[in-house]
């Protein structure tokens, strides 16, 4: 059985960009924490194999998803929670001066980095124009 404390900093870096907290990981799920600085916006991504679950516990945002021909953007705030399905498109930015935080449920535990590959999206990246700079 495991028993774990966030660290301060973030463990991981996601595909799509955002900070990633390790929570505890079971044979069946694990959990994390991410975290999007304000006015940033993910890569958009999808999952090969995993879906999650996501709680908003603080600051304000915008998830876009994309599953088959269903397309929808959702305004999330502390106590919104969604689904992410596997083999859906998805991204998601900040609005407002908070981070946007929410704790992931995901189902079976987070394979390592290959498992989000690159989608077409709703917005333009704030890290892909950041890495286009000089």
């Amino acid at each position: 059985m495991e028993a774990r404390r966030l660290s301060a900093e973030p463990d991981d870096v996601a595909p799509d960009g955002s900070k990633i907290f390790l929570g505890s990981s079971a044979r069946r799920g694990s959990l994390a924490l991410c975290e999007l600085d304000p006015g940033l916006v993910t890569r958009p991504v999808r999952h090969q194999t995993v879906e999650e679950i996501w709680y908003v516990v603080a600051g304000r945002g915008q998830v876009w998803r994309l599953c088959d021909e269903t397309e929808e953007t959702v305004d999330v705030e502390p106590g919104v929670s969604l689904v992410i399905p596997t083999g859906c498109s998805f991204q998601f930015r900040t609005v407002g001066p908070e981070p946007l935080r929410f704790v992931i449920c995901t189902m079976p535990p987070w394979p390592g980095q290959s498992e989000a590959v690159a989608a077409d999206g709703a917005w333009l990246s704030t890290f892909d124009s950041r890495e286009a700079q000089p």
